[in-house]
This record gives structure tokens, sequence and C-alpha cells, in this order.
């Protein structure tokens, strides 16, 4: 027999939880109220992280078992899907943005400025958000750089490591300052801040630049080569995630896997020891009351591109085609 609905007080606002006990994570005993309770704990990180941003749900509303299929453009008739467009009776309070994709549609996604938003959508299902690195006041202009560190497969956590620390390094020489995240699998997302003054295509263009860069001081660790099979190196730097409508995601999202993993914002100090394992729903909300977010300096300083970009310049490269 289904769970009778709850009403949360979230900031200003009543926010209906249907089928509270639903399992969720039924290898970890977690059900959706586990999850609710979760993003409630890691409320300010969450909301920092998806402020103001068009974002993309990722939503499973019957939970993470095994065999569970996500849905495709073509085949929508999997266990969960993505959800670009702010789904039929929201509630008037959620705001949203509004988005030209490159096909030419538009749509109206949801830009969350309250932590009731982000729990209505929890209430959806959703696991992971999905946010562009643009805000709602001008959905042109990147005002976040995020690097992607994709291993290869069989490429272990350990080997990404060491190209995160010489990601920091090369910003620092630039006199700029990433944040780090693991992604809730092998990978790390160094996130940086910028002056939103550049478009999509020159943020793939200065990525890439890091990319060459980061090649050459790592000739055994690093590829910018796009094609999988013809990458012979364990580390991708994945410039076309700074794609229009390519997104990562977001910290403090869970990873829909048995072993409800999240995406860890981290100190630079502690990426050392880090491993995703020792993130999940149930470690992280003590992690984020005794530590508070790592990325809380994230919107502070905002750098220029223009050192990035010059080094695109010197290197003779184009801004590399959407894929």
């Amino acid at each position: 027999m289904a769970t009778a609905a709850e009403e949360i007080r979230v900031g200003e606002r009543l926010v209906r939880i249907s089928s509270p006990d639903k399992p969720y994570f039924p290898e970890r005993g977690l059900t959706k109220r586990d999850v609710i309770g979760y993003f409630l704990a890691v409320g300010d990180g969450v909301l920092r992280a998806l402020r103001d941003r068009p974002t993309m749900l990722e939503r499973w509303p019957r939970g993470v078992f095994e065999g569970a299929t996500v849905g495709t453009r073509q085949d929508n008739r999997g266990d969960a899907f993505y959800q670009k467009r702010l789904p039929a009776g929201a509630p008037d309070w959620v705001r949203t943005a509004h988005l030209t994709f490159p096909s030419g549609r538009t749509a109206d996604e949801i830009a969350p400025g309250e932590l009731a938003v982000v729990i209505w959508a929890a209430n959806l299902g959703t696991l992971r958000f999905h946010p562009w690195p643009v805000t709602a006041a001008d959905v042109e202009r990147p005002d976040q750089l995020r690097i992607d560190l994709d291993p290869m497969p069989g490429v272990g956590f350990d080997r990404v490591v060491p190209v995160a620390h010489e990601v920091r390094a090369f910003l620092a020489e630039l006199g700029m300052v990433g944040y780090p995240k693991t992604t809730g699998g092998r990978g790390l997302h160094v996130y940086l801040s910028i002056e939103p003054r550049w478009s999509f295509g020159e943020c793939r263009r200065a990525v890439l630049a890091l990319g060459h860069e980061l090649a050459r001081r790592l000739p055994d660790l690093v590829t910018t080569t796009w094609w999988r099979d013809q990458r012979d190196k364990p580390v991708f730097i994945d410039y076309n995630q700074m794609a229009r409508d390519h997104t990562v995601t977001s910290a403090y999202s869970i990873r829909p896997t048995p072993a409800a993993l999240v995406s860890a914002p981290l100190d630079w100090a502690e990426l050392d020891d880090a491993r995703p394992e020792d993130f999940d729903v149930l470690s992280m909300p003590a992690r984020f009351a005794e530590r508070g977010d790592p990325h809380a300096g994230l919107d502070g300083d905002r750098y220029s591109l223009e050192p990035l970009l010059a080094l695109a310049d010197r290197a003779g490269l184009a801004a590399p085609p959407e894929h």
C-alpha cells in the first residue's frame, strides 16, 4: 500500500512529498524520504550549484533498480528520463530560463532560485541535476568554465588525480583558482568562475587550449583526441562539455547506481586521499554539517579567459566543432 503524502516546509514554501516510503535505492535501504532528507541536509551547497541556472532534470521516479533503463528521445519508455522543459503542473514559484538549443528548438527550463525548487524536483524523482554554465540573466555567455577529466574505460580514479593537480598548477600560473569535485564515478571536474564575456565556442576553445597544455605536460596521461577509438592516453580533457546544451552533473547530485554515491566538492588538500566511494547519500550530510561547502568561494573572483584564448591563438587552435 502506498504511503500517504506528506507536506514539508522548505523556506517559505510547503512542498508535497508523495509516496515518501517508496524504495529509491533498495540495496542501501534508502527511500524517497531519505533522498529528500539528503538534499535538505546539503541544501546550501546544492542550491549554490544550481541557483538561477537553467537546469535539466534526470528523473528516476521508480527509483534505482537492477535492469532499469533510461529513456531516449527516440524511445521514451524507459524507467528514467531527462526533462529539459518545465514539467506540467509545476508550482508558480518555480522560475524558468528561456533557452535555444543547437537544433533551433526552444524551451523554458527550470532555474532554481530557492531550495524548495530542488526538493520539489526531488519529489518528482530527480537524482541528478544538470545545470548549464550560464545564469538566467544571460543564457548566451557562460560564467563558469567546467573542465571535465574523463578517464577511459578501466582507468581508475588514482590516474585522474595527478591530472587534476596539474590543472590546478597551470591555473595558478595564470593567476586563477579552480574548484575540484568528484563526479560520483571515476572522473573529476574542475570549475573556474569566469567573466560572462565569451561565447560557448570561445569557452570550448579555452578548455581545448588547456587540454593541449596538459597533454604537453603529462604526455603519458592526457589526450584531447575526440574520437574514443583513437585515444591512446588514460584521461581525456572533454572540452565539448562546454558546448551549448552540454552539461555536467551538479555538485551534490546523486549517481543513479545501487551505491547512491554523490558528486562531492573537495578541497585541493584532500584530493590525494579522497575516493569516489567515500561520498554517498548517508555520509555526505555529516561531512557537510562539519565542513560546509568546499565550493563556497566559487562565485567570488571571476577570471578572464584571455590568457587561455591567447594560448589557443599561439597553438593555432580553432573553436572545436560541437559533437
